[in-house]
């Protein structure tokens, strides 16, 4: 891809009147200057978030349900993968299928993995303590405390210990390759599960769907698969036991490094972000409790990989290294991995914190860009705050964020997908910060235009909760496909990168979302503003190298924005008389050179409005985007030529 080279001076009046799609006459971007990003002090590394109790289960659910599943034996051939030698050899596993899998023919099930320690076997997960876990499963799921789950007992010994554990170490290392190469293609084409072929890409694809945890040594085999299988796992229950990969106990004795060695396997990958959850546990009395507790919480100081929306520690008062304590660990993660999806989603309130926003099951793969992912915050502080992670804005309240947010839950409620990635895994991983990246998706009428909303904020973090959701939800509710943009900051230049590839993303996948590809529009807000008027001024392949048209017309509010091309589409402008940080005069100008060149434009100039006004609620801009879609239906034409407004 060709790349632009950002110019190293001030280029505010530089007005460019042509372009062209060789790589030396591509836009060259001036850094922002409407604001900087206020100091804030880094996040306290006290670990309140992190450490959790877990819930004790149930008395009934240690004896017999009513509804009882069935425990099913496979055999398999695999190979030798501990030596490398690649000889056959046969092992065994055992699979949990719930009640009613014979009875539900189109439902579908999510799975889970989970590993023995050392003295046990395949077998061990469901007879020990007289069939404890089994028990447990089938009350979880005759109560609807999860979603349909199949739960499947591999075992790394072949049903033969070595008498020092730590020379099991190879074993469980090579068991997550057995499991991806062998069993689970062989689980998951036998069961209804949520793969639709057993390939690599067929099991990636559905790693949504898939946990892999283990007690003691099934532990050490469960940090072994987020090193290893990232790709296949989404979900890892590390029980009772450290890391390994830089050696016996080295996740104890060497916790920063082991930490550092996990957080670059992350990052080199296509998940960092929401791609990945750890649920740790441990019991207070258990031998294994400080070396897995010393790991975590080096882990849990690499925030930038390992935040509490990754990450969480949780202990079992008094319990001991044994089997008993697993049921209360597998009580307490299987509803986090897999929620009950016959359930309704939680609407949330202004004393609901950020973490539930992150967490929330609506949102699971991108609950972290809800709300201003590249700010410092409190995961505990509440919704009624939520004004202090946008410094830029004004008019964000608490109650509004909510409401946005319950309307976002309520879609995706609906049955509707939210949210798309616009870079391929391939692309992540060579560069791991477009995992930071996405539209949300707002659907209109089918066939109509879309329009792509970018948030501002300084290009140091998205406004979406304030400008981006909002609008774009109050354009869906006009009959308009809406999506607001998810982009990565630091620059002007890598954010017009991102926005350049949405629009590509959306041609490409037109048919599929259900768009038409003419006569779009761009809207945005301040450094979001600057996004729409540059992808005006000089289209995708000013950006990127896919060629697209021009938007049909760009709608900018409150920005410092001043370059412009005899190119640029027709221009709607919307500022406060009272904006301190973006100059009404400067818009004005604007307007007037591109006037001058023959463009239709409008200005508008509002009374008593500050900066960052978003829709504008409350204000003298109430309204606004009602008059700027006016604007934009000027431009819209059917496929005979008439004009789309009615």
């Amino acid at each position: 891809m060709k790349k632009m080279m950002l110019q190293t001076i001030l280029l505010c009046c530089l007005c460019l009147v042509s372009c062209s799609d060789s790589e030396e006459n591509r836009p060259a971007l001036p850094p922002d200057q409407e604001q900087e990003e206020p100091e804030t002090p880094d996040r306290p590394h006290d670990y309140t978030g992190l450490m959790n109790k877990t819930n004790s289960v149930p008395v009934n659910y240690e004896q017999e349900a009513e509804q009882r599943g069935e425990v099913v034996r496979i055999d398999y051939d695999t190979h030798d993968y501990a030596e490398g030698t690649g000889v056959a050899r046969t092992n065994t596993a055992y699979v949990y299928l719930p009640y009613g899998y014979d009875e539900h023919t189109d439902q579908r099930y999510n799975v889970v993995y989970f590993v023995h320690g050392h003295y046990g076997t395949a077998a061990t997960t469901f007879e020990a303590e007289n069939g404890l876990v089994r028990k447990l499963l089938d009350h979880m799921t005759e109560n609807g405390d999860m979603s349909p789950t199949i739960v499947v007992s591999p075992s790394y010994n072949y049903g033969n210990p070595t008498p020092n554990y730590v020379d099991a170490d190879p074993y469980c290392e090579a068991l997550p390759q057995e499991l991806v190469n062998d069993l689970i293609p062989i689980v998951e084409s036998r069961y209804r599960t949520y793969t639709e072929s057993t390939d690599a890409a067929g099991l990636e694809s559905s790693r949504e769907h898939r946990a892999i945890g283990g007690f003691s040594m099934g532990a050490v085999t469960t940090w072994y698969a987020l090193e290893h299988t990232l790709d296949y796992f989404k979900f890892f229950m590390p029980v009772s036991a450290d890391c390994w990969s830089l050696g016996a106990f080295a996740g104890m004795n060497r916790p920063t490094e082991t930490a550092e060695y996990l957080a670059g396997i992350i990052r080199q990958s296509p998940h960092v972000g929401a791609g990945f959850y750890i649920w740790a546990a441990s019991g207070t009395d258990d031998s294994a409790y400080r070396e897995t507790l010393v790991q975590v919480e080096a882990m849990a100081r690499l925030t930038d990989v390992f935040p509490l929306s990754n990450l969480t520690f949780h202990e079992k008062d008094g319990a001991r290294h044994e089997f008993r304590p697993m049921a209360e660990y597998l009580y307490n993660a299987l509803p986090f991995f897999f929620p009950n999806g016959q359930n309704t989603y939680k609407h949330l309130t202004t004393a609901s914190t950020v973490k539930d926003v992150i967490e929330h099951e609506a949102f699971a793969g991108f609950g972290q860009f809800i709300l201003p992912a590249e700010r410092r915050y409190d995961d505990n502080m509440p919704l009624a705050n939520v004004a202090s992670l946008l410094p830029y804005h004004n008019y964000v309240t608490g109650e509004r964020a909510v409401e946005t947010i319950n309307t976002m839950i309520d879609y995706v409620q609906d049955g509707n997908r939210l949210f798309y990635d616009i870079y391929s895994n391939e692309d992540k991983r060579a560069d791991a910060h477009k995992n930071n990246t996405g539209l949300f998706f707002f659907r209109g009428e089918p066939g109509k235009p879309f329009a792509i909303v970018c948030p501002g904020g300084a290009f140091s973090y998205v406004g979406a909760i304030h400008e981006g959701f909002p609008l774009a939800i109050a354009l869906s509710k006009m009959g308009y496909n809406a999506f607001s943009i998810q982009y990565r900051t630091g620059s002007a230049q890598v954010a017009c990168e991102d926005l350049a590839q949405a629009i590509d993303f959306i041609m490409r996948h037109a048919e599929e979302l259900q768009v038409s590809t003419d006569d779009y529009s761009l809207w945005g807000g301040s450094a979001g503003a600057r996004m729409a008027a540059y992808l005006g001024s000089y289209s995708t392949q000013g950006f990127i190298e896919a060629t697209h048209e021009r938007p049909a017309t760009v709608i900018m509010g409150y920005t410092g924005h001043s370059e412009y091309t005899p190119d640029d589409p027709p221009t709607y402008v919307i500022i406060g008389e009272d904006d301190a940080i973006a100059s009404p005069s400067t818009m004005r100008r604007r307007v007037k050179n591109l006037q001058a060149l023959g463009i239709d434009t409008e200005f508008h100039l509002l009374p008593d409005l500050r900066h960052g006004f978003g829709l504008g609620r409350g204000t003298t801009a109430d309204g606004w985007h009602e008059d700027a879609v006016r604007f934009w239906e000027k431009y819209i034409s059917r496929k005979n030529g008439t004009s789309y407004r009615k």
